[in-house]
This record gives structure tokens, sequence and C-alpha cells, in this order.
């Protein structure tokens, strides 16, 4: 069995030896315990440090790609280096390393295939209370969204077995965080917390410049996958308001009509007419994602045997480990 941790940079050149150092190279239940980095186009010395480190494997962006690419990126490198589990941690090294044992722990007794790192997000100090609030309030969501029990969806501290990651898709430019849960999650993937150690500030957070723009980025990513992943419900709801004001419209004209009024009420009906017509196109758009949706899963059925093929894991092992 072995343990690929991953890390993420983006110029760490200053906090990634610290959170290198804290990494362990023996972990329970893991034969072999490998490091990789993912430099998202640096322009200071973290390749170099990395290297000097004893990072085992490196995957060096020339350009900045964006988070969200180089985890997807650092997955792939993993597979093809034969990792049966990753990690995925920041290079700030907020994370506890030590909780790294705790969190792969439902992946080797079989209990789960995907595994979120949950902080103490209500006592760590250099989180605002609005910060506080929406990383509940994200996280609701996500359980919404994707049927998983997920206390922490923003957390980037996780571990994956390796048929989720081979089935792991993320299309978001932004993050991986968010999406890759409710992806997971819809796919039928088991997904489980467990409870972690935070370090304290090295600096602030990239991802978060500002809450209105994380707000914004996050939401849109969340919007996009239901939009992907549940395609009817996300049509019916849009439906529904124009739905009910066209049908209280089409009421009101009528009780006016068989009242006798002397006014037509034309615009009234007008406006009803156009609110029924956008919820039946609304509707009209739930069925059809949900025909798509088929496609979909039919896809990501073959893109996974394809990934079986390309990283040297039989489909018919795999299925196996997903039967048991």
């Amino acid at each position: 069995m072995k343990l690929v941790i991953q890390i993420p940079c983006l110029n760490e050149e200053h906090s990634l030896p610290t959170a290198l150092a804290h990494l362990p190279r023996v972990v329970p239940g893991f034969d072999k315990v490998e490091w990789l980095v993912i430099n998202d186009g640096s322009t200071d010395a973290t390749v170099e440090v990395a290297r000097t480190s004893g990072v085992d494997h490196i995957v060096d962006f020339k350009t900045n790609r964006g988070l969200a690419r180089a985890f997807r990126a650092g997955i792939e490198r993993a597979l093809i280096e034969g990792a049966d589990v990753i990690v995925n941690t920041d290079a700030d090294n907020q994370y506890n390393a030590a909780d790294i044992p705790e969190l792969v722990r439902p992946i080797i007794e079989g209990r789960a295939d995907f595994v979120v790192g949950s902080r103490p997000i209500a006592s760590i100090e250099h989180f605002s209370p609005v910060k506080k609030l929406l990383q509940h309030l994200g996280s609701w969501v996500v359980r919404f969204t994707s049927g998983a029990d997920v206390a922490d969806a923003p957390s980037g501290f996780r571990a994956f077995s390796r048929e989720a990651s081979m089935r792991l898709n993320v299309f978001d430019s932004y993050t991986y965080t968010l999406e890759s849960i409710i992806q997971a999650g819809r796919s039928g993937a088991r997904i489980t917390s467990v409870p972690i150690r935070v370090n304290g500030e090295t600096r602030p957070s990239r991802l978060v410049r500002s809450i209105p723009r994380y707000v914004l980025r996050s939401s849109l990513s969340i919007a996009r996958s239901m939009l992907v992943y549940r395609p009817g419900l996300s049509f019916f709801l849009l439906g529904l308001l124009p739905f009910i004001a066209g049908t209280f419209l089409s009421v009101r004209w009528l009780a006016f009509y068989l009242d006798g009024s002397t006014r037509s009420h034309v615009p009234s009906l007008v406006f009803a007419a156009v609110a029924l017509i956008a919820a039946f196109l609304c509707w009209l758009c739930a069925i059809i994602g949900e025909l798509n949706g088929i496609n979909r899963k039919l896809s990501e059925d073959v893109q996974f045997q394809l990934r079986c093929i390309r990283f040297g894991v039989g489909f018919s092992e795999q299925s196996d480990k997903h039967a048991s």
C-alpha cells in the first residue's frame, strides 16, 4: 500500500519547509509514504525548496493555472506513481499533519472512499465571525446539494481512495473543495468527515482574499455543480417562482372576469402567460437535464475504465472493491 501526500503550492518558499517538516514518512497501514508538490507557476524558490527538503515528486507548472487545476494535476500524478490513497493538504501548514493517520483510517478500514478533515471552526481564533458563519452556511449548502454528511466542506485537508481519485472530476478553475464533494456525493461515493486539529495562521489565505469575492465564486461553483449533477431539482426550483406568479395572476384575472369587471386587465394576463411559459421552459430543461444526466453517468463510467487502463489497474479489480 502506498500513500501519496500532495501539496499544491504558489510562492511558498517560506512556509513549505515547515509544512514538509511536519509530514510523516511512516503511516500505519502503508508500506510507502511519498510526498508530492505541485508548483502552480511560483516565481520564488518553491521548487528548489521542495527538492532540497526531500520531496519525492514535483509537478512544475511554468505559469499559474489556479488551485483547482493544480489539485487535479496532483491527483493524476499521484495515480501515475501508484498511490493507493492520496492525501491533500496545504503548504501554509494550517492543518495538523499528525492527524493524517486518522484522516486515512476510514479508507484503510473500507468504511469510506473520500474523507474530509473537519476543522473546529468555532474555536479558530483567526477566523472572523463572518467567515465562521460563511463556513457553516457553505457546508450546509454542500450537504444539501451532494447528499453527503460533510461537516466542513471548504476544508482542503482530505483523503481519497484510488478508485475515488479516478472517478473524480473538477471543472471549476477557482477551487476544488466544494465541487469535488458534490460530484463525488452525486456519483455514489462514500464520503465521511473526521475531526482534525489546526495550527496557527502563518499567512493570510490566498483563496479568500475578500469575503464578497469568495462568496460570489463559491456560490457560482455550487450553482454550476447543481445544474450539472442535479439538473432536475435545479430547474424545477427555478420554474416554481414564475409558475406561482403566473398561476396567481391567472386566477386573479379569471376572478375579475367572472365578477363582471369592466376592466380587461390585459397586462396582468400577458405577464401571467409569460411567467407560465417561463416555468414550462424551466421544467422542460429539467427533463432534458435528467436525460443528459444519464449520458453523463455513462461517460463517467467510460472515463473511469479508460483511467483504469491508463493507470494500470484492472476495471474488474476496482469494481470488486467498489462492490465490497
